[in-house]
Parts: structure tokens; sequence; C-alpha cells
């Protein structure tokens, strides 16, 4: 058997036609933000969420919190903007989400969103990512594991 009559054994990389290239177990993407009143509202008028502990200031002081508090959606949507942007990248999106919510997000926080890539399929543009949300204090408000896949997209 000549070397032209070897079968093709090259492994495929899922990840050339994606705009940020595939991604590294390790790296790490991070992005902050502060969090406002407007935030809140914003997320209301588009999910219909309007639980007293985001909206009324009163009924949100008189509980347990103390204050109003960030809806989820809210804090999280930090981890969607560094997936979507930084790592991995344009055209993903999460598959899977497994999140706990260990500390609530007040109004006038500043919030850091970090991804780090924890296995990277090289075949297929999947990514394991670990999560996290911190507040200004370093304390961690919401942590996890999700599953990211990023679509091929024109440069």
């Amino acid at each position: 058997m000549s070397a032209n009559d070897q079968p093709n054994t090259a492994a495929v990389n899922g990840w050339t036609e994606t705009r940020h290239g595939m991604p590294r177990q390790g790296d790490v993407a991070e992005r902050k933000k502060d969090v406002t009143e407007k935030d809140i509202e914003l997320f209301s008028t588009m999910s219909g969420d309007y639980n007293p502990l985001h909206t009324d200031k009163a009924a949100a002081e008189a509980s347990r919190f103390g204050g109003l508090i960030v809806q989820g959606g809210v804090t999280t949507g930090i981890l969607n903007a560094v997936v979507a942007e930084d790592l991995p990248g344009p055209g993903s999106v999460f598959l899977s989400v497994e999140w706990k919510f260990s500390k609530p997000v007040y109004v006038g926080d500043t919030i850091t969103g970090r991804v780090e890539v924890l296995d990277v399929r090289e075949d297929k543009p999947f990514c394991t990512i670990r999560t996290t949300v911190e507040n200004q204090d370093g304390e961690v408000c919401i942590s996890g594991e999700a599953v990211t896949y990023t679509a091929a997209l024109p440069q």
C-alpha cells in the first residue's frame, strides 16, 4: 500500500469557521458592570418580572434583603456578554447551565462576570466553562458550569 492509499485520519477542527477560533483550556475572560435601577426597569419591562423585591423599594427594604435586589437574569446577563463577545466569542450560545445563586446583587453593586474554559472539543465547537459572578467585595454571587456552542459566522 503506497502513501497515497492511506486513509485520511486527520482530525477535523470544528472551530475553523468561528470568529475567534478554538479557545484553549485555562483561557479566561471577564467583564465588569455597575448595576443600576435602570437595569431592573429594563429587565422588568422585557421579562414581565415585577417582583416587589426588585421593584418596590419599601417592600424590599422591609424584607430580609434590606433593599432592592437585582433579578437573576440581570446578574447572569453579564455571563451572556462574556460568552457572546469574549470567550468563546461571537456566535456562542449556552447549551446548558448549572448555576448556584449564593448571594444577592444589589442596586449600586459592581459585578464582575468571569468565564474560564475547562474543556474544549476540537471536532465540534463545544466548550465546558466555569462561570462566576462576584460583587465589588470579591464575594461570589453566582457560580457554576455551562456548556457552550459556537456557530460559524462570516467574518
